[in-house]
């Protein structure tokens, strides 16, 4: 199936706040912030996020987004070299269709000649969301216990690279 990918844009707020809740209500133990933590944000905030982010949106076309993700640069000098991918979310009607795939190939290919290094965290309980990583080339380089506490229940996190200069040599 072919996907529709595009960067977010501050008048995307609506649609992107609404998926954005969504994948926090949902998912409480995936995601490092929460929905009660976000839901009360004005949309301000929202768009601030879609301004100082990459976050890019998909689905089967462009009126209808079924999935995000983010990225972030440091803005320290010494660590502007790698990113943060964050957020992956792809709304369960969309799932399969390959748009998570289409959403970490496009940021990949966006990002690649601005950082030699994408970070991120995925649960350690989040099998299909590691594996997906691991298909791109991103490598475990360390486990994060008790990353997340989601009422009494701690979980962990592996965090994962993906050393874009790699890419570039092959």
């Amino acid at each position: 199936m072919d996907v529709f990918i595009r960067r977010l844009s501050a008048a995307d707020v609506a649609t992107y706040r609404q998926i954005r809740l969504e994948s926090l209500q949902r998912h409480p133990d995936v995601f490092g912030t929460s929905y009660e933590e976000e839901a009360v944000l004005p949309d301000e905030v929202f768009v601030q996020q879609l301004t100082t982010n990459l976050i890019l949106g998909g689905g089967a076309d462009e009126q209808h987004v079924t999935g995000i993700v983010g990225f972030i640069v440091g803005g320290a000098l010494k660590v502007r070299h790698k990113g943060i991918l964050w957020g992956l979310y792809v709304q369960p009607e969309a799932r399969g269709s390959g748009l998570a795939k289409a959403l970490v190939n496009t940021l990949i290919d966006a990002v690649k000649d601005e950082v030699e290094q994408i970070q991120l965290s995925v649960g350690a309980h989040n099998v299909p969301a590691a594996r997906l990583y691991q298909g791109f080339g991103f490598e475990p380089y360390g486990l994060e216990n008790s990353a997340l506490k989601v009422g009494e229940q701690y979980l962990d996190e592996v965090l994962m690279a993906l050393d874009l200069r790699k890419l570039k040599q092959s």
